[in-house]
C-alpha cells in the first residue's frame, strides 16, 4: 500500500472517529448545563438530577478524551506519512 491510499484511509477513519465522538460531545454538554445552567429547573427532570448529571460529564468526557487521543495520533501519522511522501 502506498503513502497515498493511507492517508485516505486515515482521513476516512478520522471522520468515523469524529462521528463516533459527537454523542460524547453532547453527553458533556448536557452534563454542563445541568451541572451550572439549570438550577433545578432543566427542560428534562433526569437533568436535575446530581448522579445522572454527574454520569453524563464522566462519560462525555471519556468519549471525547477517546476520541480526542485517535484523531491525534491519526493526525500526527497522516503528517509523517506526508513528510515522507514529498
Amino acid at each position: 500500500m502506498n503513502n497515498e491510499q493511507r492517508i485516505k484511509e486515515i482521513e476516512k477513519e478520522i471522520l468515523k472517529v469524529s462521528i463516533m465522538d459527537a454523542p460524547g460531545s453532547i453527553l458533556f454538554g448536557l452534563g454542563l448545563y445541568g451541572k451550572f445552567a439549570a438550577n433545578g429547573d432543566a427542560f428534562t427532570p433526569m437533568l436535575n438530577d446530581p448522579s445522572i448529571v454527574n454520569s453524563f460529564l464522566a462519560a462525555g468526557f471519556a468519549i471525547m478524551a477517546w476520541g480526542g487521543y485517535k484523531i491525534l495520533t491519526l493526525s500526527r501519522e497522516k503528517a509523517d506519512l506526508k513528510k515522507s511522501t514529498f
